[in-house]
């Protein structure tokens, strides 16, 4: 009897010991890329079956546009032009679909930018600092994506990203190959929420003649 209450006494204490290292543990605190990407709803994109858009820029007089069905639980991609009709999957690029994939990593970039700061892992997220927005000259939280020398379509590229204390997108700047001068300034704005996932429907440069947008948006989730 006596061994017995010992024993017990043993598993009992171990049992408090492991609840007390169980509430204990420590969350581990949220990234700068994972604060930006939550905002805009990553986290509920383990849910997406489907996102549909179509990719259109206006400058000045000409129009241009292409849409897309994206499936990325399996990578299932189609591509709807004004000239072809391509599908194909994203791991299984070949001469044929190379084209296609590499306008869809570009409008993907453009509806999804949020998330690619936690998806680009190779790519590098400066410390925040507060700043100057080149387009609205509102004082706003600034942060500098830079991507590797290797790897990708257009390696070596630095983005200024200008976003508010709820880690909101307002605005960005684009350098090619991280040099000084920008490429591209424009906003982040008209927000679409949909099943939780927030995209930037308009991109316009201070000038107005140049708007890059995105019409026919759908996201389609699991429970």
């Amino acid at each position: 009897m006596y061994r017995l209450l010992i024993i017990l006494l043993v598993v009992l204490s171990s049992c408090k010991s492991e609840n007390k290292t169980e509430q204990t543990i420590p969350t581990k605190p949220l990234t700068l890329a994972e604060k930006i990407a939550n905002a805009h709803g990553y986290e509920q994109w383990h849910k997406v079956s489907e996102i549909q858009f179509t990719f259109n820029v206006d400058n000045n007089d000409k129009h241009y546009e292409r849409s897309w069905t994206w499936q990325p639980k399996t990578n299932a991609v189609t591509m709807i032009t004004s000239k072809d009709t391509i599908s194909y999957y994203t791991n299984k690029v070949d001469s044929t679909s190379i084209r296609a994939d590499q306008g869809f990593i570009n409008d993907k970039y453009w509806a999804l930018f949020p998330f690619q700061l936690v998806w680009d892992t190779t790519a590098n997220l400066s410390e925040p600092t507060k700043a100057e927005a080149p387009i609205s000259k509102l004082q706003l939280n600034k942060t500098t994506l830079t991507y590797t020398k290797e790897g990708g379509y257009t390696p070596g590229d630095a983005y200024d990203i200008f976003y508010d204390d709820n880690y909101s997108i307002k605005e960005w700047i684009f350098r090619e190959g991280n040099k000084t001068k920008a490429d591209i300034i424009n906003t982040f704005e008209n927000y679409q929420d949909l099943n939780g996932i927030k995209i930037a429907s308009e991109h316009k440069k201070a000038d107005g003649n140049w708007n890059l947008y995105f019409t026919n948006i759908a996201i389609k989730t699991i429970d």
